[in-house]
């Protein structure tokens, strides 16, 4: 598997018609991040955002644009819409971008793009049956920053890989934050947990196997807070990966090898005005790399319009998303589950990201 940034960015072509996007939900992640990167290129256009409450829609649309639509379904049925943004619950994922596919549009989808394995079967199979995209927004993988870590890699920087380890956590939120809600596909597994996980498939070429997990499961809220899991390569390099919502915050990964160790302390959530820094430790030197700024976020919205555009293969695509679906399965159907106390009050001075 390889980072999708390893790739010459796609441009989205002004001189064909835009790519006309519909946005289901008025999520923070669509406000603060999609759709400024939306509203800022060239070849996409927003066309209509999809609210149960019209006047959130029309909060949205006032400041990027498009009309207000009251109620999903609505949406899904105008023909002007070549596009599906999904921007709700976990839980509501699925549901929603399969009758996104149903209804004809290609669809991207925040992670995770399931909450089960069946799930995401079901909707592979739908986008391959009706020739459509399918994608699950890991905006980070369209960093040039991973692109350069992977070239670094290939260039033997730290020798033959050993050890792959990952963290992404964040401080605890306010007690009703959706995150926590075990209905609406909650957990930090489903959440933070899963970008560790695609980060490791990305620079591991070999397919990984789950040796043992462990979460943290909420008294009360009946949510896992946390965990880790250990993969195995089949080419013996070792996969440690960790995942919190009860803790400072951190956004990290590093491979060791043979001779150098490599390490990004900002992985996941790079704001677009941010440069982001490699760190590469070989025999007691150490170089640091900047990497340029970039809207990941834009770069992701870029990418999965020229794939609508030029006709990407996506059965190769599919098996990518299968493979993130059955390791999150395994981790969560196989962990050693230790209950802990509920999940305490978010403290405004500990802010992360």
């Amino acid at each position: 598997m390889t980072v999708h940034a390893s790739r010459k960015p796609v441009n989205v072509r002004t001189k064909s018609p835009p790519l006309r996007f519909g946005v289901l939900g008025c999520a923070d992640i669509a406000w603060k991040r999609t759709l400024p990167a939306l509203r800022r290129l060239s070849g996409v256009k927003l066309v209509a955002v999809a609210s149960r409450d019209r006047a959130k829609a029309k909060r949205f649309c006032a400041e990027f644009g498009g009309v207000p639509v009251t109620g999903y379904a609505e949406l899904l049925e105008m023909p002007e819409v070549d596009a599906v943004y999904v921007a709700l619950p976990a839980a509501l994922h699925h549901p929603w971008a399969l009758r996104a596919l149903e209804a004809g549009k290609h669809v991207m989808v925040e992670k995770p793009l399931a909450t089960r394995l069946g799930q995401t079967r079901e909707l592979v199979e739908q986008a391959l049956d009706r020739g459509l995209w399918l994608t699950e927004n890991f905006s980070f993988l369209h960093h040039p920053l991973h692109a350069r870590v992977r070239s670094l890699l290939d260039g033997g920087a730290v020798g033959e890989p050993l050890v792959f380890a990952s963290a992404f956590g964040i401080p605890p939120r306010s007690g009703d934050d959706i995150r926590y809600r075990a209905d609406l596909g909650g957990g930090a597994l489903l959440d933070v947990g899963t970008y560790p996980l695609r980060a490791a498939q990305a620079f591991l070429d070999a397919e990984l196997d789950l040796l043992g997990s462990v979460l943290r499961i909420d008294r009360e809220r009946q949510i896992d807070l946390g965990g880790s899991a250990l993969l195995c390569s089949a080419d013996g390099v070792s996969v440690e990966l960790t995942f919190s919502f009860q803790s400072s915050y951190r956004s990290t990964y590093a491979m060791w090898g043979t001779e150098g160790r490599l390490t990004v302390e900002r992985g996941f959530s790079l704001p677009g005005d941010m440069t982001a820094r490699i760190r590469v430790e070989r025999q007691g030197r150490a170089e640091e790399i900047a990497v340029p700024p970039c809207d990941q976020f834009a770069a992701a919205i870029r990418a999965f319009a020229g794939a609508v555009r030029d006709q990407e293969d996506f059965k190769a695509h599919s098996r990518d998303l299968l493979r993130q679906a059955e390791l999150v399965e395994a981790i969560s159907g196989r962990a050693h589950r230790v209950t802990v106390s509920p999940l305490a009050a978010a403290d405004p001075r500990n802010s992360g990201g």
